[in-house]
């Protein structure tokens, strides 16, 4: 510990966290490094955030009497703009870091981090707080006094964020650990290993969350829990609690009121939903009406295959979750104002765990097939090789296998899904364009998992725009701006038009202005292409 004095100079350094509970990758802000910097000042300290990517845009160092750091990703995912710090940056920046050193996250473990002076595996704000306060740094957890002390305290940090206001997300957690602790939870996951959940109140959310917004956060997502459904239960024994709709309405009604652009939820437990309907569509309900359109419950399937679930004491059944898809889908598939559905099912499969088969991914993929064949809609479907966070998987994995699977699911199961969410003339709203690749700009709206948006032409980036929506990918969709006035938009852009191309776009520009779709017949003689540019396009002088 540093020398004492009146005001300790604390850098803290988020390398960002990808974990299944929470998200720290931009436009992602973690609470747990917010965490971290209100254990500092509550221990007196003057703290200084730094992000990673200020680092590798020529950011020094700062000299400090305590260096933190929280980075790494058990997540293994694909990122836009950033990703979190790699070990050879830690190495890289581990000698220009002054005075005590401390390292949290998942980077904690890896040998890269043995230079520094303490590496936390628990908590970090806690064991930080401990070690400034004169007390021994072990491995404990923050008490709810103090994680709602810290949340405030450390709120102005995201203010320093290279994405704020806008697009930053700030998650907020709403409960630690796991109503299946009892059991050991789903073998993959380190959330049952923090016990018993311990229940932030909503009115502690709502405290955190009006600071936030004071403080000009737009964009927010409770995020940190196993499920969201069973926020407020008290049932710690059965594994499979009964919701409580008032306290759910409770939070989210007062989130709605504080007057956030967006709002967003992350995970929910199938075989909740399943086996408590009524409730869950209660609370479905209110996260419909509460939050933002798009909104994700991403749902832990992990494997439809029945003795996989058994050797890995998994949450749920393919049964339960093809219930629980059912149930968000007649609550929540109905249009809202961002252009998506209100709420719809996510589902996380893992790759890897322990009793699987080649007969495993025939049952995950028939279970996938019989959603599209219902006519259901799920927002994503997100697969991974399991990452032996609490123990070690012996499976083997087949590399092969594993890709080949992957790309059916692509091309089978996403394309249509994305069909059937976005149909061809959907208008996204709020589009916030991120960066060029080529002459393509791309972008996605606020969410948990949006949507990427790719526009053929260059769009000025970091700004939004609303994008209708004129072809699918597998994973993303094509989309034009709108409303595109043929008369003004740029040469570049009138190729991008359905059944256009680049000849037919230099006689557009030629021949410009045009004043309806009969006029426009002069350059286009082709009647399919006019009728399909109809809702696509304009000719008002005032656009």
């Amino acid at each position: 510990m540093p020398a004492s004095k009146s005001k300790p100079k604390v850098v803290v350094i988020d390398g960002y966290i990808d974990d299944p509970a929470a998200l720290g990758v931009p436009p992602y802000i973690s609470p747990m490094i917010r965490a971290v910097a209100g254990a500092a000042m509550d221990a007196g300290g003057e703290v200084e955030y730094i992000s990673i990517d200020m680092l590798r845009n020529g950011r020094e160092l700062p000299e400090a009497d305590v260096t933190v750091l929280l980075s790494g990703n058990t997540v293994p995912g694909k990122y836009l703009r950033s990703m979190p710090m790699s070990l050879k940056e830690i190495h890289r920046y581990l000698p220009k870091m002054s005075g005590w050193k401390m390292i949290g996250g998942s980077s904690a473990y890896a040998p890269e981090s043995k230079g520094f002076d303490f590496r936390i595996h628990k908590d970090l704000a806690a064991s930080l707080y401990d070690g400034m306060t004169g007390k021994e740094v072990g491995e404990r957890y923050r008490t709810l006094e103090e994680w709602n002390r810290w949340m405030l305290l450390g709120a102005e940090i995201v203010t320093k964020h290279q994405d704020f206001p806008n697009p930053l997300m700030v998650e907020i957690e709403s409960y630690r650990g796991c109503h299946r602790y009892a059991s050991g939870g789903c073998a993959f996951c380190i959330e049952p290993t923090k016990g018993k959940p311990l229940m932030r109140s909503p009115q502690d959310i709502l405290d955190e969350a009006r600071k936030l917004r004071e403080l000009g956060v737009r964009n927010i997502r409770v995020g940190g829990q196993t499920c969201i459904i069973s926020y407020g239960s008290e049932d710690f024994k059965s594994g499979i609690p009964k919701p409580v709709p008032s306290k759910v309405r409770e939070l989210f009604e007062g989130l709605k009121e504080l007057g956030f652009d967006h709002i967003s939820v992350d995970n929910a437990n199938p075989a909740v939903v399943a086996t408590y309907p009524e409730e869950s569509r209660e609370i479905i309900q209110i996260l419909a009406d509460c939050c933002s359109s798009g909104n994700v419950l991403a749902l832990g399937l992990e494997s439809a295959d029945p003795a996989v679930e058994r050797a890995n004491n998994l949450n749920s059944t393919a049964d339960q979750v093809l219930d629980a898809i059912r149930i968000i889908n007649e609550v929540g598939a109905e249009r809202g104002p961002t252009g998506l559905p209100k709420i719809l099912p996510g589902i996380n499969i893992i790759c890897g765990l322990e009793g699987e088969t080649f007969e495993t991914y025939h049952m995950n993929m028939d279970l996938l097939e019989k959603i599209r064949d219902e006519g259901l809609m799920v927002r994503r479907i997100n697969i991974r090789q399991v990452i032996g966070s609490r123990k070690e998987f012996r499976v083997k994995m087949n590399e092969k296998r594993f890709r080949k699977f992957k790309e059916a699911v692509r091309e089978d199961i996403d394309h249509a899904m994305l069909e059937r969410m976005v149909p061809v003339g959907t208008i996204l709203k709020d589009v916030y364009m991120e960066f060029n690749d080529g002459k393509v700009t791309f972008g996605r709206q606020a969410g948990s998992y949006p949507l990427l948006v790719g526009v053929p032409y260059k769009l000025e980036l970091e700004k939004s725009y609303d994008i209708m929506v004129t072809e699918w990918g597998f994973r993303s969709i094509t989309g034009i701006t709108y409303p595109f006035n043929i008369n003004k938009m740029p040469m570049s852009s009138l190729s991008a038009l359905p059944g256009i191309g680049e000849k037919r776009a230099t006689a557009l520009a030629l021949k410009r202005p045009f004043s309806d779709f009969d006029d426009l017949g002069r350059v286009i003689d082709d009647p399919r292409v006019i009728e399909g540019l109809k809702g696509f396009i304009s000719f008002d002088d005032t656009d």
